[in-house]
Formats: structure tokens, sequence, C-alpha cells
């Protein structure tokens, strides 16, 4: 098949991007490209992406580019360049599978080719999310997890992929330490009383290990640094400490993330939202590392609970998470390696996009 993949212009796709949407996009043509597909991707000029074709939309990524007086213009005028390229090219290809951030906006000119266009989606559902995706009834959306697709009451969500991870990368290792680990994003979004709302739930990490003594280490990306100054690093100490720069992108590189995570006792998904997916979990659980996240999303569907780590009562708060702790050393490293490989493998996910594309491809013919 010769494919476009039609990426986001937020960020660029390269062999070392961290950013779980860039990282999902690679991997997924790297595994279509060793199948013997073709693939182009249109996104940013400074992105690198090893056998693929990339047609530039802008010289440089939404993050590098410089600043402009009215950034949602640029970003918006470059979002529509990107839809009108769709229009002028697609029907030169079998298949799209687009990526963009955000999702709908190429679907706007989906009835002017003849190329069907499939689309993933990786933003969390919401009402206006939702109410907008709607519109495109006969488009081909792909949500990352049943709890995902839960989330979309009137779109018409056409399947379910789970994202895959590099087994290869991310590789078993049976010895543990002592720490316990939280990788993730320090969201800028305030609640109404103008606290941080804290999705990803650092908050919940740092009591655990408060009141129950353990080390943590910690790391990701932050959105906004007083929520670094003002929630985390009171906390710091030396059995719990920030790993890297404070900085608005993740500072590790992926070897390093690898390590902390072969490493841990235990990692920790004590999400305050509805995770779509969380690569994060299957990460850690191919390294070997049981996870212990709470019950919301997709993170019922990514542990396997009692057998590769521990899903628990988020109504229950810091009582559940400490008994999961509690039990943490009852979890087999191997067992939480297997769960990966036999659920979300890059080679799975390639294979049932693969599928996908076929078979859209036959009902358009």
């Amino acid at each position: 098949m010769h494919i476009l993949f039609v990426s986001l212009l937020k960020r660029k796709i390269t062999p070392d991007v961290k950013s779980s949407r860039p990282r999902i996009i690679y991997e997924l043509i790297q595994g279509l490209l060793k199948k013997g597909h073709t693939v182009d991707v249109l996104g940013t000029g400074d992105s690198v992406i090893p056998g693929a074709r990339i047609i530039p939309i802008l010289p440089t990524d939404w993050v590098s580019m410089p600043q402009y007086e009215n950034q949602f213009y640029a970003e918006t005028a470059s979002l529509t360049l990107l839809a009108d390229k769709i229009r002028e090219i697609g029907n030169d290809y079998d298949i799209i599978h687009n990526h963009t951030y955000p999702e709908f906006i190429n679907l706007l000119i989906a009835d002017q080719i003849k190329t069907p266009i499939i689309t993933t989606i990786h933003a969390q559902g919401f009402e206006l999310l939702d109410e907008t995706l709607a519109k495109f009834d006969k488009s081909y959306l792909i949500s990352l997890s049943k709890a995902h697709r839960s989330l979309f009451k009137k779109t018409n969500i056409f399947r379910i992929v789970y994202n895959g991870i590099d087994t290869d990368l991310y590789k078993f290792n049976g010895e543990k330490k002592g720490y316990l680990l939280w990788l993730g994003r320090l969201a800028k979004a305030k609640n109404e009383d103008g606290s941080f709302a804290d999705p990803k739930g650092i908050k919940w990490a740092i009591r655990l290990a408060e009141e129950t003594n353990h080390e943590l280490l910690m790391s990701g990306n932050i959105e906004d640094i007083n929520f670094f100054e003002n929630d985390v690093k009171p906390h710091l100490s030396d059995k719990i400490r920030w790993i890297g720069p404070a900085s608005s992108e993740l500072a590790l590189e992926k070897q390093e993330v690898v390590k902390l995570m072969q490493n841990a006792k235990c990692f920790l998904m004590t999400v305050n939202w509805f995770e779509p997916f969380g690569l994060v979990m299957a990460e850690a659980m191919s390294c070997g590392t049981p996870v212990i996240g709470f019950d919301r999303g997709a993170v019922p569907e990514v542990i396997a609970d009692g057998k590769t780590g521990f899903v628990v009562p988020y109504d229950e708060g810091i009582d559940s998470l400490k008994k999961a702790l509690g039990k943490i050393d009852t979890i087999k490293p191997s067992e939480c390696r297997a769960h990966v490989e036999q659920h979300f493998s890059n080679k799975i996910m390639v294979e049932e996009y693969e599928k996908i594309y076929k078979d859209v491809i036959s009902k358009n013919k």
C-alpha cells in the first residue's frame, strides 16, 4: 500500500521523540515500512523518519518556530495549509492516516477526495470534542481503548486499537531497587478554586511516598513552572527527588527513562483524569516493573489486576494505594513483560492498523 500519514504540526517526528503522539506515529510508520509499504508524511520539515518521505508544511514545528504576535492565527493558518495539501495530493494514495492535532481539522476536506481517511483520536474525550467529531459520521475514527471510546457518546467510533511500544527498547529487568517511579505531565490547567488540576496525579504519588516512607523518583514536562514550584518542590528531599531539570519538555533521554523503569520497584499511575491509554504503563511493564493505578480511563484495560500490578478504587484514594503497595512484591516481573508482549507491542499495533487499512480500502472500492 501507498500510505499518506498526516502528522501533527505541534511537534516534529524523530527517532528520539518523547511525546506520546509523535512516538506512536514514528513507531507505526517504521513497522509499516518493515512490512513493505510505502509511506509519505505530511508534517514539519525538521522531522526525520528513516525510510519515509517527508512533505513539509512548515520548516519547523510549532514548539520551535518563532513566536508571532498572534500565535493562534499562525497555528490555525498552518493547519489550513495542511488540510489544503491533503485535498491537493490525497488521491495519489491508497489510504490516509490522520494523526493531526487537533484530529478533526482534516476531516473538513475528507469529502473532497476519493481516498478514505483513517483518523486516530489521541485526545481525551470530552463533550465539545464529541459534538464536533459526531459531525463526521462517515469518517473512520479510531479510539485507543474501550474506556476512551466510552467518552464519545455521539461520535461513531469505527474501531479500537491499543497503542504499541518498542519492546526491544524497553527491555526486561527482573532485578528491582526500592524506589517508586512517577513520570508524567504537570498540566497548566486549573480547577475552579485556582489550584492546579493535576490530571496525571503527581500529588497522589508524593503523598504515598511520604506516608509510606518510600523513595520516589519523578520526572516529566512542566507546562506551568508554578505547579512545580508550589506543589512539587516543597516536598523534595533525599528520598523524594525530581530527576533532570524542571523544564517544559521532558529532558531525559529515552535510555535514561528506560533505566528508571527497569530498576523501579513499582510504577505509579495515579491519574485523576480518564486516561485514553497510558503508554508509560505498558513501557514500565515491558521492563518487568509492576504498575499501581487508579481505576480511571484505560488503566483497568492495560494493567492485569493482581498479575501485572493492581488497579485500585479511585474513591478510596491513598488507602487503596497503600494496600496495593503492600502487596506489590507478589507480582512477578516476568508476568509483566509477557502481558505487554501479548497485548501492547508495536508488532500487534501495526498488524491491527494494517487490517483496518485493508478493510477500509475494500469498503471504498
